[in-house]
């Protein structure tokens, strides 16, 4: 490929042809350099901010502010239960009440609830008749909320017994005067299927990689952790809620607070555990949701960003990286079915040697990405939990390899449902995954 781009410029080509010939090579190479951009981003973490963004989570906590655990709940009778009874009795904090926002469950989950709140006074719920999403339930729950701070606590999920303690040390430090959202490190609960094992690698490579370039480089943050993100209720309520017609209430928030010039922050000492998708259909539907997401918020900010380009410097890398992934995503799918039909009509006409050197340099260009992936993910989990996850390494390149199939997928097949929602045809409601009890 490069060969041809310097017998193109000494044979006077064409300027077009050599521009083509050369954005082809970056969007060949892309997933290699976002690949090897988060590990010096997450190696710069490690060396110039570790110490000081940590370093909150050891302060005294010399005032206990009241917080409001808030947790949305759509037809979750089969979690609903252990859940509340751990956030009720077993967190190292007292001052906090617990807020089930009740999304028009059609199950057991109100019975459940009815019978919780006779014996636990801290426990409070409100109804919705209609299910109208997590966001719509989260924009009630605001101003039925009566802490200054407000948990996000989705029904599967467990933060670790000092995680409120941890999250006031943050907000409570000198720098967190201006701290919008602080969110925590999440950890893979059910560990015990394929799917489970992989997840537990990619997390640790999205949450432990990503989200930790982005604080060393920028003090940005692409999206916050929806199971478990604890908001100053104040700037909540700055920046209008969540939006309710959006996939991904999370990624939103995370951008509107950006734009806001308030800081968000990632814990990665703040441990919360939840259970994954262990199908391949709850997992592909959660990346649609996701992918969705994503391209909402590039729809919705690409515009903004650049018309005011100084000012939301700090944004432009994220709306760069987030243009490059879809041009990237639009680019693989197209690629790889032109590539199987030359391979096809190779296969037709005989010319087996073109098929043999088709297959060496897609093979020369997938280890190359290989390899840089796997820095990658050696990275996040040296760091992750101070690297007791390394034996899930071997799982890597299962999860980056359906990470580069299925993601682009993802957002080719939601980019008109995204479109739509910035048209104003757009809804948040949800159907919880299908859970069962560990």
């Amino acid at each position: 490929m490069i060969s041809n781009i310097v017998n193109g410029i000494q044979l006077g080509h064409d300027p077009w042809m050599i521009a083509l010939l050369v954005v082809n090579l970056v969007l060949c190479i892309y997933p290699i350099i976002g690949a090897m951009y988060w590990f010096w981003g997450a190696v710069a973490y490690a060396l110039f901010r570790k110490h000081d963004d940590e370093l909150a989570s050891r302060d005294e906590l010399k005032r206990h502010p009241f917080i409001t655990i808030m947790v949305p709940a759509h037809n979750e009778e089969v979690i609903i239960e252990s859940t509340l009874n751990y956030l009720l009795h077993d967190l190292h904090y007292h001052h906090y009440e617990v807020l089930v926002m009740d999304d028009g469950s059609t199950d057991q989950t109100p019975v459940i609830l009815a019978r919780l709140q006779q014996t636990n006074p801290r426990l409070r719920v409100v109804r919705i008749d209609d299910n109208q999403g997590k966001a719509h339930a989260f924009n009630v729950g605001m101003f039925f909320a009566r802490g200054e701070y407000i948990l996000s606590n989705d029904a599967d999920t467990i933060p670790e017994p000092d995680a409120l303690v941890k999250y006031m040390r943050y907000f409570e430090s000198p720098r967190g005067v201006n701290y919008a959202a602080v969110t925590a490190n999440m950890d893979v609960y059910n560990r015990t299927t394929l799917l489970g094992k992989s997840q537990t690698v990619e997390f640790s490579s999205i949450v432990g990689i990503i989200k930790r370039s982005q604080t060393a480089i920028n003090n940005t943050m692409y999206a916050y952790s929806g199971a478990n993100t604890m908001y100053r209720k104040r700037f909540l309520i700055n920046a209008g809620g969540f939006r309710q017609d959006r996939a991904t209430e999370d990624i939103s928030i995370a951008w509107d607070h950006t734009f806001m010039n308030v800081v968000p922050r990632f814990a990665p000492d703040i441990v919360f555990h939840m259970n994954v998708s262990e199908t391949v259909r709850d997992l592909f539907r959660q990346r649609n949701r996701w992918a969705q997401g994503g391209t909402e918020v590039w729809l919705t900010n690409f515009t903004k960003t650049f018309a005011r380009p100084w000012r939301n410097r700090y944004v432009l890398p994220m709306v760069l990286d987030s243009t490059m992934s879809l041009v990237w995503s639009f680019f693989f799918v197209i690629t790889t079915i032109v590539f199987i039909l030359l391979m096809c009509y190779y296969l037709g006409v005989g010319n087996y040697e073109r098929i043999y050197h088709g297959i060496v340099m897609s093979m020369i260009f997938v280890n190359f990405q290989l390899i840089a992936g796997l820095f990658q993910v050696l990275a996040a989990l040296i760091l992750d939990f101070q690297g007791t996850k390394l034996k899930y390494i071997l799982f890597s390149p299962l999860y980056l390899l359906f990470t580069w199939i299925v993601n682009p997928l993802t957002i080719i097949i939601t980019f008109h449902k995204a479109i739509k929602t910035i048209l104003g045809f757009g809804k948040g409601t949800w159907k919880s995954p299908k859970r069962r009890t560990n």
